[in-house]
């Protein structure tokens, strides 16, 4: 009995061996070696995630950690390539018009034409500084390691201070309307990164408006959710989600270039960093409405 029991004993342990070189679920070992060769691609700048890592896979979820990760800095590569195309092609322009204005100033024949180059000059040199300024406000926004500052705010007198001030700096023909919730007074958010929102979104919408911009926010089912409408042309549907992207400007056929490109795609990454969404859509006063929305509750 002792001898046939240690016999059936080795022979049901052969069979799991062999089962375990030969049963399908034997597979992580070369799903290990699809996940390594990912993982070396990226030595070679290649991110493109190419493992085929099966979902019931015990390592299915470390290759999901690394395809997000390949996602993300593919995304800043292109991102930062972009950034670095735009500012050289943005920054020439004011340069060729200083050069052209020191040349003035060098063939002057009185203190006036001098003056007049010079306050071209200076207009120029604060264009530079709006764009570097800009620029390194949506970098901050593009970094991996960027911690929110997040807290409880008064909205009912912040979105109200906010509106007045820009109605302060728009044509005297735009109308400014603040509709806040009552009760939101805890507002969950980074304080900094909401206001750089408001006013991209208020200036923005100041910039193209015929009269009327109004502004609202409330709190619906856990989601904060803050509206922007004017009464300009609008944004065609087609444009909508570029329009969102960094140093993309619709209206190049305007003769006045105002801005880079920059405020919205900030506003569409502030509110990522919130984990909320940013779309545009028809206005019921016309225009563009930018609907910008993200969880009332973030701690």
């Amino acid at each position: 009995m002792l001898q046939e029991r240690f016999s059936s004993d080795a022979n049901h342990r052969l069979w799991n061996g062999f089962r375990d070189r030969t049963h399908p679920r034997a597979k992580p070992a070369c799903q290990n070696g699809g996940l390594e060769k990912a993982a070396a691609q990226y030595g070679n700048r290649n991110w493109q995630f190419e493992a085929a890592i099966r979902q019931h896979s015990q390592i299915y979820p470390l290759a999901q950690t690394f395809r997000r990760m390949a996602a993300r800095i593919d995304g800043l590569i292109a991102s930062h390539k972009d950034m670095s195309n735009a500012v050289s092609h943005e920054i020439k322009t004011p340069l060729s018009r200083m050069q052209f204005e020191i040349e003035l100033a060098q063939q002057a024949g009185n203190p006036a034409e001098i003056k007049r180059s010079l306050g071209n000059i200076k207009a120029d040199i604060a264009a530079i500084n709006n764009l570097v300024k800009a620029t390194m406000d949506y970098a901050i926004l593009e970094r991996a390691d960027m911690s929110l500052n997040i807290g409880a705010h008064n909205f009912t007198t912040l979105i109200p201070a906010i509106a007045e001030n820009v109605r302060r700096n728009a044509r005297p023909e735009i109308r400014v309307r603040a509709a806040v919730q009552s009760d939101a007074d805890k507002v969950i958010c980074d304080m900094h990164l909401l206001e750089t929102v408001l006013k991209n979104l208020l200036y923005n919408a100041a910039r193209y408006a015929k009269h009327d911009i109004r502004v609202s926010f409330n709190m619906h089912n856990g989601v904060n959710q803050l509206f922007v409408d004017d009464d300009g042309p609008g944004i065609p549907e087609k444009d909508r989600h570029r329009a969102l992207e960094s140093f993309v400007q619709l209206d190049q056929a305007s003769s006045k270039k105002t801005g880079f490109g920059l405020g919205l795609a900030i506003v569409k990454r502030a509110i990522e960093w919130h984990s909320g969404e940013v779309i545009i859509s028809r206005s019921p006063l016309g225009g563009a409405r930018v609907a910008a929305t993200w969880p009332a509750m973030l701690l």
